[in-house]
């Protein structure tokens, strides 16, 4: 399933991850507002990145992480978020949140893919 080349071949297993999730959370009324949100510079060397950010039904914002491996060996998709890209995640939510006076409620939701399986795990963590 999720195959690339050599050159590139973890960018393209990502693209393609991606893709699935959001045909996944559209599916579910789920809409894109934006994909691979990134901000260069801050707090962290890497700055930060949001795979899709996605306004819910009720207004909500929607800031997710996709994961994807092959098999759930080694605690899976979902266990591969640690404490630091956590970071990453909410300070680059931060800065895509400053173009708005007054922001909407939001969220961080993981979508896992383990193989074949998909997993949403709407509030996955706080910005805490």
């Amino acid at each position: 399933m999720f195959k690339g080349s050599a050159a590139g071949g973890s960018k393209a297993v990502g693209d393609e991850a991606e893709s699935r999730a959001l045909a996944w959370l559209r599916a579910r009324g789920l809409t894109l507002l934006e994909r691979n949100y990134r901000v260069a510079r801050g707090p962290h060397a890497r700055g930060g990145e949001v795979d899709l950010i996605l306004r819910d039904r009720d207004g909500t914002f929607v800031f997710v992480e996709v994961r994807a491996r092959a098999a759930a060996g080694f605690g899976g998709a979902a266990a591969s978020i640690g404490a630091a890209k956590r970071s990453r995640l909410v300070f680059a939510a931060r800065h895509y949140l400053q173009r708005y006076a007054a922001p909407p409620p939001c969220r961080f939701d993981v979508v896992a893919i383990d193989g074949e399986r998909v997993e949403w795990l709407a509030a996955a963590f706080d910005a805490e």
